[in-house]
């Protein structure tokens, strides 16, 4: 039996590659995926706080480069500067995640078993089962992250001109609802919702067809004897979230600066703030090229959460559905 599990966990069809919900141990999945999905947001947490402080106005780092701004931030803050907001949106963000990758899981489960019998290409079909995806649960998890998002980037630009001064993630919600009601935590949900869905189903259909793509240009397929190594699996997947996270990068970064902007900035006039309001005055501040503020750290920050998201998102869906597997196998051998 060991020289079995062995063999099977060696090397893996390229079926296995693509990740069956209803194999995953489902409490193992979210434990896991919590400890390392922590992990990697306290790694690539600076570029968010660094891109942040660069699209907000009157930072004085609109016009500096990213490296600038983070020197710059870690010689006047300190460690504790380039970590703002970083334990609220820990913390957080473990429900959120839950809620996210189960309605990813199902969704994309569901959407592969709809087209299982459509007449297209694979790698087409992978990348609408996953573009859907993405963007149904992007929805779902928006309602949970908005007021998260607008908390923590109103504690990484704490003190800077335009906002409003804030001890801790507590007097944050009370001086928003204070002043603009339960309804000032969703300062731009609605551009969130309007543009985030579709932007999650641009990442995750480029990642899905990427994948697919590179992994038939490398001689693999499902009707073939030849099996790649995990080491090959997460090669792959790796270079596929990195595209996918530049391509998405490029394409919702003036959606974000407005947004951002939209979410922490208190003194935009008379009435509440508007994205006509914000968009107005981030053209006539910076022109066109405002949009693109903080574009590097973004730009950084989505790479590189594009690679290392979807290696440990996949190893632990793949680990998990595989020992799930082998228990039943154990199981029904018993």
């Amino acid at each position: 039996m060991a020289m079995e599990t062995e063999t099977a966990t060696s090397e893996l069809s390229l079926a296995d590659t693509d990740i069956n919900w209803d194999r995953l141990d489902k409490a193992r999945f979210h434990i896991i995926g919590a400890i390392l999905f922590t992990v990697q947001s306290a790694l690539l947490h600076q570029t968010a706080v660094v891109k942040t402080r660069m699209q907000v106005d009157g930072s004085g780092f609109s016009q500096m480069h990213g490296v600038s701004v983070f020197r710059h931030i870690l010689k006047h803050d300190g460690i504790r500067g380039i970590f703002r907001g970083f334990g609220t949106s820990a913390i957080g963000s473990l429900p959120g995640r839950v809620l996210h990758l189960t309605s990813l899981e199902v969704s994309k489960d569901l959407m592969l078993k709809y087209t299982e019998g459509i007449d297209m290409p694979e790698a087409t079909r992978v990348g609408i089962a996953n573009g859907v995806a993405g963007m149904l649960s992007n929805l779902v998890s928006c309602v949970y992250y908005v007021p998260l998002d607008v908390i923590c980037q109103r504690l990484m630009v704490k003190g800077l001109p335009g906002t409003t001064f804030c001890n801790g993630p507590f007097d944050v919600v009370r001086k928003v609802i204070k002043a603009e009601g339960f309804r000032g935590m969703y300062r731009g949900f609605g551009l969130t919702a309007l543009t985030q869905s579709p932007a999650s189903a641009l990442w995750w259909g480029a990642y899905g067809a990427a994948q697919h793509r590179i992994w038939r240009s490398l001689g693999y397929g499902d009707d073939v004897e030849k099996k790649p190594s995990h080491m090959e699996m997460v090669t792959v997947q790796a270079t596929a979230g990195m595209v996918a996270g530049a391509c998405s990068s490029v394409i919702t970064t003036p959606i974000d600066t407005v947004k951002t902007r939209l979410q922490v900035m208190d003194n935009f006039g008379a009435g509440r703030p508007s994205v006509l309001k914000t968009t107005k005055t981030l053209v006539k501040e910076d022109g066109w090229w405002g949009f693109y503020r903080g574009f590097g750290p973004r730009f950084l920050n989505m790479s590189l959460y594009g690679t290392t998201m979807i290696v440990t998102y996949e190893l632990i869906s793949t680990y998990t559905s595989l020992l799930s597997y082998f228990q039943m196998m154990n199981g029904s051998r018993a």
